[in-house]
């Protein structure tokens, strides 16, 4: 960590995303993850994962099983993550929204990360809202990174400005 990096000291029930490991970690939540877009909600599940990575909010992986029928679609796309491998990016619909290539899927995840196939994330930021918990997540700044923000997690995080050399 450098020098000019601050992290926040977390408050109870609180974590700092600089106490995350890298590489990161796939960790197990049975918390209610609710995803709407074009006024409809695509996504009411307690089957989550989050991903947990050094300086970065959680992202939040649910089964492609509990979209809403006809909700992804593949997108053009792809990106290389050195820990999960070739992500494959989807559009995904909600109501009579369309938000290209807002969601990713691992489809054959490396060694350590085979709990996310057949899991999506999607970038909140383009989602009408995203909940956890019943508490609406701030989407992660910058337009790459896709975590969620909570009042759990403190930073700061990777994506602000100033934050391209961390």
């Amino acid at each position: 960590m450098r020098n000019s990096i601050r992290p926040v000291v977390p408050g109870p029930g609180q974590e700092s995303v600089w106490d995350y490991p890298r590489p990161p970690r796939v960790e197990p939540t049975d918390e209610r993850v609710v995803i709407t877009l074009g006024g409809v909600a695509i996504v009411d599940t307690t089957e989550a994962v989050r991903v947990l990575e050094t300086s970065h909010p959680p992202v939040y992986y649910v089964p492609r099983r509990a979209f809403a029928a006809g909700s992804l679609e593949p997108a053009r796309g792809s990106s290389f993550c050195e820990f999960k491998g070739v992500a494959a990016y989807l559009t995904v619909r909600g109501g009579d929204a369309v938000a290209e290539g807002a969601g990713w899927v691992y489809p054959t995840p490396t060694a350590g990360f085979e709990p996310l196939r057949d899991m999506v994330a999607v970038y909140p930021g383009a989602m009408d809202s995203c909940e956890v918990a019943g508490e609406t997540v701030q989407a992660q700044a910058g337009d790459f990174y896709g975590g969620w923000i909570t009042s759990r997690v403190v930073g700061p995080f990777k994506g602000e400005p100033g934050t391209l050399g961390w």
